[in-house]
């Protein structure tokens, strides 16, 4: 009888235990998901995000040459009209009207929002859902960051602001249910659904100086959709609209959003400071192909070669050498050249990173500390004096009035060195190049971004105005 009741007492014990342990892992336990329901989900989305999303209409002025001044000197034209140049002015000025969307994300009134949709407005227009409107002298523009074609507006009221919520892009798979939500076309509050189609897209843009790494949805995007959110069956915003590709102008099943990480990062510091400082490894970079990586002994084209190492930069104070392969960054497989200066482009200033490369075969780790954003530039001029021979300087707006062309379009050679790559084609001081292939250049640090970037033995197309005649034409060199 004694062994039984020792028994029965050491069952209870175990028993109690047992329960305790089941209560304390149902309490620590991450909670599970709810199942989503496919009949009422987009409707719980839109019921909760729809608050949150703006309307955006923009002004913007524009200069507009007279379309008679060609003409003053014609002798033909004076016997029949006269002369009504000499007292009509040189430029007029008209009014562009656009619009787009927006999305609350906090209840002080900040709009993420794309910089395409306000840059260059001088009136700039808030609509909520409830029908608020705000005008020019309560919306603000916090800061824009065209190379993410990002920007941060704000309503200036003490009111407080629904706001949207923002989930990890990273954890999107293809695949994913999404729902968009914007003014396309000015119908406001449109709602539209579709798929995530892939990831780590380009676009179809060739600026070599963007940061692009869309997320393409075939959720229904059109003009006036752009600015807003792309968001999730949780109600999670993971991405902003920003470009759709069609012929016609139209939505043809090809749209594209910025991805929501990449967003708040660009975002935060627009809010906090005004402009966006990126990391810098001080190095150029090409994507694989499949010759390449078969010469390097690779499996598969994921990685980066490194083109060129900037001399006494991050990279080059780290050890690494021109003709490495970058596959791993931060313990993270790197899948392209985009993917790569994305990722080194978030990174704190002055932390150290892990590289994980290939050199002759064999893979090792080299720990590099980030530079400034800042230092690239003047590095990147420098090697395209050092590398081509060549040395620009942004248009002057006298320059541009007695050219006749816009402001801010194109660079001026300042300097030519005669056996370099754009002495031997021909390039003199003064002339003035619009473009590098395909890409339009307006600013010196454009026009070394889009050099640092070309391959050796590659032939380039440059846009070229004459400095000695006016006249435009294209001149072919290849790269050194």
């Amino acid at each position: 009888m004694k062994e039984e009741s020792i028994f029965r007492e050491a069952m209870k014990l175990g028993l109690t235990v047992f329960v305790a342990v089941c209560v304390f892992a149902a309490m620590t336990a991450a909670p599970v998901r709810a199942e989503v329901n496919l009949v009422t989900a987009i409707q719980e989305v839109a019921k909760k995000n729809i608050p949150t999303v703006v309307h955006i209409e923009v002004v913007e002025k524009q200069q507009i040459e007279n379309p008679l001044l060609p003409f003053q000197d014609d002798p033909f034209f004076r016997y029949f009209f006269g002369n009504p140049n000499r007292q009509s002015p040189r430029n007029s000025e008209r009014e562009i009207r656009g619009i787009g969307s927006g999305v609350l994300m906090d209840e002080q009134g900040h709009i993420l929002t794309n910089s395409h949709v306000v840059s260059g407005a001088t009136k700039i227009r808030v609509i909520l859902s409830d029908g608020r409107r705000y005008g020019e002298e309560s919306v603000k523009v916090v800061g824009t960051d065209p190379k993410t074609d990002l920007a941060v507006i704000r309503i200036v009221d003490k009111t407080p602001f629904p706001f949207a919520t923002f989930g990890d892009s990273d954890k999107v798979d293809v695949g994913t249910w999404v729902v968009a939500i914007g003014h396309p076309q000015g119908l406001d509050q449109t709602v539209t659904q579709g798929i995530i189609s892939a990831k780590h897209r380009r676009g179809g843009m060739s600026d070599p100086t963007s940061y692009q790494d869309f997320l393409q949805t075939d959720a229904a995007i059109n003009p006036g959709n752009s600015g807003g959110p792309l968001i999730n069956l949780d109600g999670e915003v993971i991405g902003i609209n920003a470009a759709i590709v069609s012929s016609s102008g139209g939505f043809e099943g090809i749209g594209f959003a910025i991805p929501s990480n990449m967003a708040l990062h660009v975002a935060r510091q627009l809010t906090s400071t005004g402009r966006v400082e990126r990391g810098w490894l001080g190095v150029t970079i090409q994507d694989l192909t499949p010759e390449l990586a078969q010469s390097f002994g690779l499996p598969n084209i994921k990685g980066v070669l490194i083109a060129n190492v900037f001399k006494d930069g991050p990279a080059d104070l780290a050890g690494i050498r021109q003709g490495d392969v970058v596959v791993g960054y931060e313990g993270r497989e790197v899948l392209n050249s985009g993917d790569f200066r994305n990722q080194v482009a978030t990174a704190p200033i002055a932390r150290d990173v892990m590289i994980t490369l290939v050199r002759d075969g064999k893979t090792m780790e080299v720990k590099v500390n980030v530079g400034s954003e800042k230092k690239q530039e003047q590095a990147l001029l420098e090697s395209t004096r050092d590398r081509f021979g060549v040395v620009v300087r942004a248009m002057t707006d006298k320059e541009s009035r007695r050219l006749r062309m816009s402001s801010g379009k194109g660079v001026v050679v300042s300097r030519v060195v005669p056996k370099g790559v754009f002495g031997r084609a021909g390039i003199e001081a003064g002339d003035i190049i619009l473009q590098i292939d395909q890409q339009r250049i307006q600013s010196p640090e454009e026009f070394a971004a889009n050099l640092s970037t070309l391959p050796s033995k590659q032939e380039v197309l440059l846009g070229v105005v004459d400095h000695r005649s006016g006249q435009s034409g294209f001149v072919r060199l290849t790269t050194p």
